[in-house]
Formats: structure tokens, C-alpha cells, sequence
């Protein structure tokens, strides 16, 4: 079977099921694991160059609606008449289905539940630790700082923060991406910032900047020098990736 991805966390669930020697192609934002890099590119994930998947000739594309603006890649594989899977999960239950979604699709429909019951197992060991952890930690996570965006209650990262023995302080909206604002966030005065900007590699985001808003220095956060500066590849992407984000979260609320 021939396979393209048009994103990241598609990607690696495909690497994931371990079978990723079925990949033609894929996004220009999937970078794991390093076996995929020879692979054809077929542009970002909000501009692929449908006439280059088709030239692939795939049995099968993994799309994905992660992000607004995908629904076109949806009508250009369509228009092509390309046969096509969507994912678009916000839960860790959700990346479950998607791994057995993607194990049929691929015709190892075996493989497919057995990965997303391994998935779901090591989810349900920290779920069961978390039990036994009384943490008031209230973390904030930013994906973007002007316009500020950050995960709501139904995106996974408020999972992973209570599997880590914290709290998503916007967790109390029912949405999986929140727009706000500083003072907002000021006013919720979290315990740690998580920086984690959405395609910005770690070595280019300066924590110093958070200090420089207004108000924010009263933040216990910024008092207490808890930024951190984390991986956006191992939060900011629905795979089960996120599993090696929880264990360095954990080590960093530690």
C-alpha cells in the first residue's frame, strides 16, 4: 500500500503501528522519525500541493481538520477522487481510535487494535497514579502569544496536565483551542507557564518576553521562575507522542 500523510501527527501514528515503510510522501512539518526525511514533501500542512500527492498515485492519504483551513485539502482530495481517512482527535481516547482507524485503513486491522490497547494501557498506568497524587499545580500552556491561544478543556493537554498532577487553568472552557488575552491569563495566575508555540523550535522562543507583558511579573509563575520551554512536537500534535511530553512534564513539575 502506498500512503501519504498530510501532517505530523498522522505521521507518527503510522510510525507508531510501525509502518511507516508505507510512506510515498509527506506534509513538510512531519519530522519523526528520521526515517521518513527522504521522503517527497508535498508542502505545509495549510498549503499542500494536491497535484504532487496525486502524482504519488497513494492508495491512501491520511488527512486530518487539526487545524482551521485543512477543509480544503479535503475538497482538493475530493475534486481528485483520491481515496482519503480523516483524522482529527482532541482526546487521548480519541488518538486511540485514530490508531486503530488507521491500522484498518491500511488493511492490519490486528495491528491497529492491539497498538491502541498498548496506548491505552500506559494512558490508564498514569491515570491511576494520578489517583494518588494530590497536586493544586495550575499550569498554563501557550501555543500562541499574540493573539494568545491556548488548549481548553477538551484538548488533550488538559488531560496530560492532570496525568501530571496538574491543572489546566482553561480548563473550564469547553473548547479544544481557547483565544484570551494577558490579563487574562495575569488574572488566573498560574503556578507554571508552559511555552510551546506551535511550529517555533525551542531554541527560538524567549522566556524573557513573558516578563516583559504587563502585570505579569505579580505571577507566582514568573516569581518563581517556572517557565518552561518544551518541545511543541511532543504537546502541540494528537499522536502518541504525547506519552514521551507526560514523562517530561512529570520530571519537570517534579
Amino acid at each position: 500500500m502506498r500512503v501519504v500523510s498530510l501532517c505530523p501527527s498522522n505521521t507518527e501514528i503510522l510510525a507508531y503501528l510501525g509502518k511507516t515503510e508505507l510512506l510515498i510522501g509527506v506534509d513538510n512539518y512531519s519530522d519523526w522519525p528520521e526515517t521518513i526525511h527522504r521522503l517527497p514533501k508535498v508542502g505545509p500542512d495549510l498549503s499542500i500541493d494536491m497535484d504532487k500527492v496525486a502524482d504519488l498515485q497513494p492508495d491512501l492519504v491520511l488527512a486530518s481538520l487539526s487545524v482551521p483551513g485543512m477543509e480544503k485539502n479535503i475538497d482538493a482530495l475530493e475534486d481528485r477522487k483520491l481515496p482519503y481517512i480523516i483524522l482529527d482527535p482532541n482526546s487521548l481516547d480519541e488518538i486511540a481510535e485514530d490508531i486503530r482507524k488507521v491500522g484498518s485503513a491500511i488493511d492490519f486491522p490486528e495491528l491497529g487494535e492491539e497498538k491502541a490497547n498498548e496506548f491505552m494501557a500506559e494512558i490508564d498506568s498514569f491515570r491511576d497514579k494520578s489517583k494518588s497524587v494530590n497536586s493544586d499545580l495550575t499550569l498554563y500552556w501557550e501555543w500562541w502569544p499574540k493573539p494568545i491561544f491556548t488548549p481548553g478543556g477538551l484538548n488533550w493537554l488538559t488531560e496530560i496536565s492532570y496525568l501530571a498532577g496538574g491543572r489546566n487553568i482553561f480548563a473550564d472552557h469547553d473548547v479544544a483551542s481557547y483565544q484570551t488575552d494577558w490579563n487574562d491569563v495575569k488574572s488566573r495566575n498560574p503556578d507554571h507557564i508552559c511555552m510551546v508555540w506551535v511550529g517555533v523550535k525551542e531554541e527560538k522562543m524567549n522566556p524573557e518576553l513573558l516578563k516583559k507583558r504587563p502585570g505579569w511579573n505579580e505571577m507566582t509563575a514568573i516569581q518563581k521562575n517556572n517557565i518552561h520551554i518544551l518541545e511543541e512536537s511532543l504537546y502541540c500534535r494528537p499522536s502518541p507522542r504525547l506519552l514521551e511530553g507526560l514523562k517530561k512534564l512529570i520530571r519537570v513539575l517534579g
